[in-house]
């Protein structure tokens, strides 16, 4: 051995570890990698694109319909104020649109490393695979962010150039301000953020079990599936306050004067809950993984 090879090795191993001068930088580089990895991919555009024309389509439906199209919830008061076109939206992507974008996403993370290859470069080192995982943590987590804030942008442009704005109609009947309610709405996206949180640890998990990106999407979004189903079924209610999306609606509970804390609390909770057990679950197989 060299004497530079003899130097290197030992720094390499600092860094890798977590340890050496740099180990920071390394970090620091590894996570803005997996975002760059993860917003480059062609289908995570064209999903944000799908996402971001989803307000678009419900605005100009209401608009040709106009005010008597008879439509209830947060669709029928768009016409009078365009602010609700942000809630409506949202509301009506957190069923099917932006679990779909997080469910690709998240099977892909780790099975789409090792279908092409890069994932046994990557788990070479012992210690650098709690660092990759948390980066891919990361990046889903900003991901679900701005999934739900592509819909936020895009509703609150397209509600200020179709419909009149002002000041905003609560649930429980009292009136708040254009300002209040923009906030309230944001509070909304950042609530909804946070519920995908539990589905991007479930899909994070699945995909450290397989090779096959394909496989962990389907399989996450079948996950998905059932617990809607079994959320459905009223023979189960002692279970449904442990599904994951049983209190995804909650978010409403912010356009009450005051609003409605308790059911929000909770739904944030159980979502940390399942995010904690499958990222864990994630990591025992990540760091166990035998490298062939």
């Amino acid at each position: 051995m060299s004497p530079n090879e003899a130097t290197a090795e030992p720094t390499e191993n600092m860094v890798v570890a977590g340890r050496g001068p740099g180990a920071g930088r390394h970090t620091l580089a590894l996570f803005l990698s997996e975002l760059r990895l993860v917003f480059a991919r062609a289908r995570t555009q064209v999903g944000l694109g799908v996402l971001a024309a989803v307000p678009l389509l419900i605005g100009i439906a209401v608009r040709i319909a106009g005010e008597d199209s008879g439509a209830g919830g947060f669709i029928g008061q768009i016409a009078g104020n365009g602010l609700f076109l942000i809630v409506a939206s949202l509301g009506l992507s957190l069923p099917f649109f932006l679990p779909t974008a997080v469910t690709v996403i998240s099977g892909e993370s780790l099975a789409g490393e090792t279908s092409l290859g890069t994932l046994r470069n990557l788990l070479t080192a012992p210690a650098g695979r709690s660092r990759l995982l948390a980066a891919k943590m990361v990046a889903l987590i900003v991901f679900c962010f701005a999934a739900t804030m592509t819909i936020w942008l895009s509703g609150l442009i397209v509600g200020f150039i179709l419909f009149p704005v002002g000041d905003v109609l609560l649930l429980s009947g009292s009136t708040v301000s254009l300002g209040e309610g923009l906030l309230r709405a944001l509070g909304i996206a950042v609530v909804i953020s946070l519920s995908l949180l539990g589905l991007a640890g479930i899909g994070l998990f699945i995909s450290s079990l397989t090779s096959t990106p394909l496989a962990a999407m389907a399989a996450t979004f079948g996950t998905f599936i059932v617990l809607g189903i079994l959320t459905a079924i009223p023979q189960l209610h002692a279970i449904h306050p442990w599904l994951l999306i049983y209190r995804w609606q909650s978010f409403a509970d912010l356009l009450r004067d005051p609003p409605y804390w308790h059911e929000i609390g909770r739904n944030l909770l159980l979502q940390g809950g399942y995010l904690v057990v499958f990222y864990a679950a994630a990591w025992a197989r990540i760091t166990s993984r035998d490298i062939t």
